[in-house]
């Protein structure tokens, strides 16, 4: 596909979640079957690798693989794409960033070095060869809140006049003020914010999210999207269910027994039931058990009866 810009970076954007059979191995054949689905779900677009596609666990033959099945299918759709190219070592994600190019996602992300956190001027020396050795594709920075290094509005405007041209960012989103303050230091950016935050995100000056929300069903949080859109009293309205769900009945599963984020995206997935995916993930990481969703899925339909 033709490379995206910063003004095409939009929307609801779903994630691939990575389907583990009982060996610890990919199943493939589930995979190809969700990423079937996401296209027909009809999202503004679909990425790879994030924490939910477990990019930290793969050898480099399966970060291959499944970069070039979601690349062949989204392709031939015709619906937009990006690569998580993210390691913790810089080496491998440069390294899988040079594999991939020939693939023509819309768009490439990656997270910053992760073993330990880099200082600013470590950060312009990485994105800085990263940016110039995928263009003319865009970059996007992958900074979600558990990042060891967390960007602020003043960080994101230096690096920018290190003349590096980030196309978007994932973060964790702030207030009205916080918006308004990367809004004004780096009106080029594309704003991604978590997807149970999008509405108000939108309001504030985001521009979309790379959305948990659509785990649970990727068309549901896409028409949530487009009723933003059009009616954001309503899009509000079914945030504040949203988030009463995701507070109340998921971030335990974080808070008081433990759970990754990766597990709750695959929970979220398995609750909502529209693919075939399953809750495991891979060694050494817990997951949560099936069970679960028997008593979980009664309590968002009652919430989101829109989702199901």
């Amino acid at each position: 596909m033709e490379a995206l810009t910063a003004g095409q970076l939009l929307g609801n954007w779903a994630t691939v979640l990575l389907p583990i059979n009982d060996d610890d191995s990919i199943n493939y054949e589930k995979l190809s079957d969700e990423i079937d689905l996401l296209i027909a779900a009809g999202v503004n677009g679909i990425y790879t690798n994030g924490t939910a596609g477990e990019f930290y666990n793969q050898t480099e033959e399966e970060f291959d693989r499944i970069s070039q099945m979601v690349a062949e299918k989204c392709n031939r759709a015709g619906m937009p794409f990006q690569l998580g190219c993210s390691h913790m070592s810089p080496k491998i994600s440069l390294e899988r960033l040079k594999r991939v190019l020939h693939l023509k996602p819309g768009a490439i992300q990656v997270i910053l070095p992760d073993w330990y956190a880099p200082g600013m001027p470590e950060v312009i020396d990485y994105l800085k060869l990263m940016a110039a050795t995928v263009f003319p594709t865009g970059l996007v920075l992958y900074n979600p809140g558990h990042s060891k290094k967390k960007l602020n509005p003043e960080d994101f405007a230096e690096i920018r006049e290190a003349g590096i041209s980030l196309i978007g960012c994932k973060l964790a989103g702030g207030d009205k003020e916080w918006y308004q303050k990367m809004k004004t230091l780096n009106p080029e950016l594309s704003l991604f914010t978590p997807g149970h935050k999008l509405a108000t995100g939108i309001g504030f000056g985001a521009n979309g999210s790379y959305s948990n929300v659509a785990c649970i069903n990727p068309k549901a949080a896409q028409l949530w999207y487009e009723t933003m859109l059009t009616d954001m009293d309503k899009a509000l309205e079914m945030q504040g269910r949203i988030q009463e769900f995701i507070f109340k009945y998921i971030i335990p599963y974080i808070t008081e027994k433990g759970y990754s984020d990766q597990a709750i995206d695959k929970f979220l997935a398995a609750i909502g039931g529209w693919c075939n995916v399953g809750t495991r993930l891979r060694w050494p990481y817990h997951w949560i058990d099936e069970a679960e969703i028997k008593r979980m899925r009664p309590i968002c339909k009652d919430l989101l009866p829109e989702f199901f």
